[in-house]
């Protein structure tokens, strides 16, 4: 499910941390690679189990307006629509969500009062009262109201502080991994959405795109750090007026991944690799970086054409 753009970003982040604690030998680096992005389908499933704990507390909300010593109307007979919803009911009796859930779910049992406190709040949206009013439902509609509860969940500050303390890079991912969950969402309907069904992770080895999208993502941080002395050479032939100590290390990271990517991944175009990691220079590095860049990417590779090092392969590929 991570875009390659993604895995990209994660192999900079390792590099580059392996680097500035001088840890940045293969094995070390690896093994940091696999750690973080095995990760991120913990912080996927959090982000979903939040929603089925959403069906707990309602619960509990509920028998405690019972117990009180005088109900209102309300509490003594309450609208159990919500907690009736089918696709948040399927998604607590799915096997897989439910065998995740125990696995890290736990982290939400922790901060009963805050979810609660969601939940209270929830109720007072829109969204919500409109569900409850609506006189008849259905499967969309319960699917509607779920993603709109998904939403406002993520967009809920105290509970992104929550899983942000689980990991420092989680603060940073957190929107991604959302926007992954948000989708995956959407593409579940009546027909493929049952308790027994293979639930998304974010990095699924069952699947063969995950794989093949990860096994990119390893030859390219392997390569960035086989070839980094020749990549650093590359670059300092090109520096006009420049001293290389005077360049950002992230920009000469990024130059080296590309240069990696260029050479060694024959089905991706030139073009493509050098617009990848000029959007990455604009999340990771300074606004004029990306002009650096291109302008030092443009010249290693025609020297790389003229040496015969880059072969490219496949439809689509495009040559200057």
């Amino acid at each position: 499910m991570l875009s390659r753009h993604f895995l990209r970003s994660k192999v900079l982040q390792v590099v580059y941390a392996g680097q500035l604690s001088d840890q940045c030998d293969q094995i070390t680096v690896s093994k940091e690679f696999e750690y973080h992005v095995t990760r991120l389908n913990e912080l996927g499933i959090l982000q979903i189990a939040l929603m089925t704990k959403m069906l707990e507390v309602g619960e509990r909300v509920i028998e405690e307006g019972k117990r009180k010593f005088r109900p209102t109307s309300e509490e003594r007979t309450p609208n159990r629509k919500f907690l009736n919803n089918e696709f948040l009911r399927r998604m607590a009796d799915n096997f897989e969500l439910k065998k995740y859930g125990e696995q890290w779910g736990g982290c939400w049992d922790t901060h009963e009062d805050l979810v609660k406190e969601t939940f209270i709040e929830f109720r007072k949206t829109n969204i919500y009262c409109e569900y409850l009013s609506s006189p008849d439902s259905d499967f969309e509609k319960d699917k509607e109201l779920a993603i709109q509860l998904f939403r406002f969940l993520m967009n809920r500050e105290s509970l992104v502080a929550v899983l942000a303390e689980r990991s420092l890079l989680w603060e940073d991912d957190f929107e991604q991994i959302a926007q992954y969950n948000y989708m995956m969402l959407k593409t579940l309907n009546e027909q493929n959405f049952d308790e027994s069904m293979q639930w998304p992770l974010m990095y699924d080895k069952r699947v063969l795109k995950d794989e093949e999208d990860m096994n990119f993502a390893r030859q390219l941080l392997l390569h960035t750090l086989e070839h980094r002395d020749e990549s650093v050479e590359l670059i300092k032939r090109y520096l006009q007026g420049w001293e290389f100590e005077r360049v950002a290390p992230m920009d000469v990271l990024l130059i080296n991944m590309a240069i990696a990517e260029i050479i060694e991944c024959s089905s991706i175009p030139e073009k493509v690799t050098v617009d990848e990691y000029i959007e990455l220079s604009k999340e990771f590095s300074s606004e004029r970086s990306k002009l650096f860049i291109n302008g030092i990417l443009d010249k290693i590779i025609l020297e790389l054409r003229s040496q015969g090092k880059i072969k490219k392969s496949g439809r689509g590929l495009l040559e200057k």
